[in-house]
């Protein structure tokens, strides 16, 4: 892997916010601030996101993030989510 920038910096389109965001907000934007469950989907053409995870991740958030990722919520339960976290956010 041969990146300009780190990793954290990295930026790409957001398929659920639909806004260009980094891959540090991935890492935090998911439920209870652990990482997207769509972050292997999204960033695995740029670079090994899925060994870069499993290094830096504690290895049960880890397994839990694989055990989930092929299991996508459906968008209502998604934007619900978002509201939610919005909410507690203010």
């Amino acid at each position: 892997m041969s990146l300009d920038q780190p990793i954290e910096d990295l930026e790409r389109r957001c398929p659920r916010l639909g806004s260009s965001i980094s891959f540090q907000y991935c890492l935090i934007s998911g439920e209870d601030d652990f990482v997207c469950w769509k972050i292997l989907d999204c960033w695995w053409e740029t670079f090994d996101v899925e060994r870069y995870l499993k290094k830096n991740m504690p290895e049960a958030e880890f397994n839990h993030l694989m055990a989930t990722a092929d299991k996508p919520k459906n968008k209502i339960s998604s934007i619900i989510e978002i509201i939610e976290k919005a909410k507690k956010g203010r």
